[in-house]
């Protein structure tokens, strides 16, 4: 089993990130998965966008919890595309395609956990095709409680230890490190206790090659065709 290849918030390198779009291109561009970002906005639904607020990605500004869905469709992400509802991200990518959901705002995973008991049990989506991961330990937390069959995994940007004690206090099957944490040594032990390994955001082939030789699971990319 190769490295699976996951587009960063779809092909972030080639079209605007967590839009419809960018998740085809990264589709287009080989990516056996896709990483995105949910928020809940004003309204309760889940959205797909990265950032708290609105005003880096789009023509608006103001707060993602404190808009409503309305107002955000009404938005444009580079003049061309729309903020799209995790619905709408999960019928493009079907039920057969692998998705890493990163809860990024705050109490997303109550309404997460729901949605995705309603996908696996009426629309024939899988657990094992998704996989839900956070830097947050309260999000984690929920959704270990609500739905402990959803696939965890732990993102971190500091350190390796710390996702580790979080994964294994939430049963999470994955560790998110950041590339530059890695070694040979930390992925081979982390495999060993029974994780897998999917690393972000590796954009240059030295990078690559060197995630490749340490052994990690999975390559989150902006250019999933370098992968």
């Amino acid at each position: 089993m190769g490295v699976v290849k996951i587009g960063h918030r779809g092909a972030k390198g080639h079209i605007a990130e967590n839009t419809l779009p960018s998740f085809e291109k990264a589709i287009a561009l080989g990516a056996e998965a896709v990483e995105f970002d949910v928020h809940v906005c004003a309204t309760g639904e889940l959205v797909v966008i990265h950032d708290f607020t609105v005003d880096r990605t789009t023509n608006g500004t103001g707060e993602v919890h404190t808009v409503s869905l309305d107002e955000l469709k009404s938005l444009t992400v580079e003049d061309e595309h729309t903020i799209p509802t995790l619905e709408e991200v999960m019928e493009l990518l079907g039920p057969n395609f692998i998705m890493n959901i990163e809860m990024k705002g705050r109490h997303t995973a109550q309404p997460l956990a729901v949605l995705l008991q309603r996908y696996v049990a009426e629309k024939g989506y899988r657990y094992e095709n998704i996989i839900v991961s956070s830097f947050q330990y309260e999000e984690l937390k929920m959704m270990s409680a609500l739905n402990p069959e959803v696939h965890l995994g732990v993102l971190t940007q500091a350190s390796v230890a710390q996702a580790w004690d979080w994964a294994t206090e939430f049963n999470a099957k994955a560790l998110h490190p950041h590339f530059s944490l890695l070694t040979e040594t930390n992925v081979e032990r982390a495999r060993e206790a029974g994780f897998k390994i999917n690393t972000w955001t590796v954009n240059e082939p030295d990078d690559i090659a060197r995630m490749k030789m340490y052994g990690v699971d999975g390559i989150i990319s902006d250019y999933p065709e370098r992968l």
